[in-house]
Formats: C-alpha cells, structure tokens, sequence
C-alpha cells in the first residue's frame, strides 16, 4: 500500500495541465508578498486591496472612537463619522468639514496619514509593474508533426505572433523530456535538446516554421506514437527575443505531449495570392493538418 505524504505545508501545482501537490514546502504570504501580488488574478488583487483598505479603515475608525472629541463635526456622530473621516484622511483627500481637534486626534490622523501614503506608493508601484510586466502574444499549432521536407525526415512545429509586430533576434529552442530507467532500477525524467536547422529569426512578425532533423543522431530516431507514449514523452518549446514596439524581452514556452505529436503529417499553407499579388494569411487554417499518406490515420 502506497504511503501518502504529510498533508502539512501542502501546495498545488499546475504543470502541462496536471495538478501536483507539494508536501512539505514552507510558504510564508509576508515573505513573498510581492510574488502573490504579481501571479494573482486581477479580480483577487483588487478584492484583497478592497479588503486592506477597508479592515484599515475600520481599525482607526476604532482609535477615533476611544476619544469622541478627538474630530471636530463628526458626522454622522458615532463609529460611522469616525470610518468616513478615516477614509478621507488614509486617502489624503481632506475635504476639511471635519478636521482633528485634540492632541489625540492628531496622534492618530498622522499615523494614518502615513500608512496612506505609503500604501498609496506600495499600491501604485505594484499595478505599474503588473501593466508594464511584459507578455509574449505567440500563437503555437495544437500538434506537432513529423513528415518528409527537401528529402529529410524532420519534425516541425508553427508557430506566429498573433501582434503582426517584430520580434527582434527572436530564438528558439525546444527540448525532449522523456521516462528512463536507469541500471539500478530507478525511474527519472531526462531532459534533451533537440537540435533545430534554425534556431534564430532576425525578424520574427508573422510566422515561423521550426524543424528538428529525424537523422541517426536525433533522440526521436525511429520513434513511434506509441514508443512516445511508453516513455511519456514531452516536447517542450521555448521562445524568447525583444518586441521592437517596447524594447522589452519577451518570452514564451508551451508543452506538447506525447498524445499531440502527429506522425506522417504536414500543416495545411496559410499563404496565397490574389489577382493584385497581395500576399494573404489565413490564420484560421494554422492548426490545419493533413495526412502525408491515405493510409495515415485521419487526426481529430
């Protein structure tokens, strides 16, 4: 019967769109705070800053209301005037109807006026750095596919940049990830590269065929679906370069399995030419593929 790990310090993981739980990894929300404010959604950044901001806001509401003179005008009266002179004071509005009126008051108001401050600066800082993080718009086929091209047996995979913008000294590279066991019997996963013919583009805009050569020397050498299959086998494509609109390195990966993989197969051409020689490309046929053979299997 299989020991299951210690449920304590239990973190999931989505990797090639499998879910893996992590036991025993430490994770403190304080000491990597920023990293949670970068990978969270959208909607969760702002509903917990909502949320921040109104826990605050009720915590010095509470400091105003230990001294009910400590603001002038209070309105309305109570706990209520308090929260809305805090929220005008930790946003630094200061509308001037009601206004601190003893030493406590004041106490209180300069720490907050503090916190309001600093936050602001914490708050805008993070949003500029999730507007500015740079994101790659690169298209990848659905499968990759191995057929016959300019007499060599050759492993390709399209890909575009769905922007129609440069893509400078853009590079590739792309990896096999496979299951072995070794001599003693244990079972690892072994990382290869994959040469390609072309590793670079000096102007990578609309789109870019990627081949691996299938010789004697290429780890996928008289490979099959279903030898892939046995050993797990992953193909992972890596791209990055500089998007020339914002000078900026942009990088981008996806991960293929070993079920993707499409043997004797070819991408349909995107590519023609109207009566004018207007070149066009149709992008709604860039995970078309067909068989190189009647006897292939039909792809779904």
């Amino acid at each position: 019967m299989t020991k299951h790990p210690s449920r304590k310090n239990t973190q999931k993981v989505e990797f090639d769109g499998r879910q893996i739980y992590a036991h025993g990894v430490s994770s403190h929300f304080w000491h990597d705070s920023y990293h949670y404010a970068m990978t969270s959604s959208w909607s969760l950044f702002f509903a917990v800053f909502a949320a921040m901001f109104i826990a605050l806001n009720l915590l010095f509401a509470t400091f105003y209301s230990f001294d009910s003179q400590s603001v002038a005008n209070l309105y309305p009266g109570g706990f209520w005037g308090a929260f809305f002179f805090s929220v005008e004071t930790l946003a630094t509005v200061g509308y001037g109807d009601m206004h601190p009126q003893t030493v406590y008051g004041h106490i209180v108001s300069t720490v907050e006026i503090f916190t309001g401050m600093s936050g602001i600066a914490m708050i805008t800082g993070v949003m500029f750095a999730r507007f500015s993080r740079p994101k790659a718009k690169i298209m990848f086929t659905k499968h990759p596919v191995t057929y016959r091209h300019n007499g060599e047996h050759v492993l390709c995979i399209r890909i575009a940049n769905s922007r129609l913008n440069v893509i400078a000294e853009a590079s590739a590279r792309l990896r096999l990830l496979r299951l072995e066991t070794t001599s003693e019997n244990s079972r690892f996963i072994r990382i290869i590269d994959l040469p390609l013919k072309r590793d670079q583009h000096p102007m990578f805009s609309l789109g870019w065929n990627i081949f691996h050569v299938i010789d004697e020397q290429s780890p996928l050498f008289h490979m099959n679906a279903k030898l892939l299959e046995q050993m797990q086998g992953r193909l992972i494509l890596s791209i990055e370069g500089v998007d020339e609109t914002t000078s900026q390195t942009l990088r981008a990966r996806h991960i293929y399995s070993w079920d993707k993989v499409r043997f004797n197969y070819r991408y349909k051409d995107i590519t023609s030419s109207d009566e004018q020689m207007n070149n066009h490309m149709d992008y709604t046929l860039f995970d078309e593929i067909i068989a190189e053979s009647d006897d292939a299997q039909a792809a779904p």
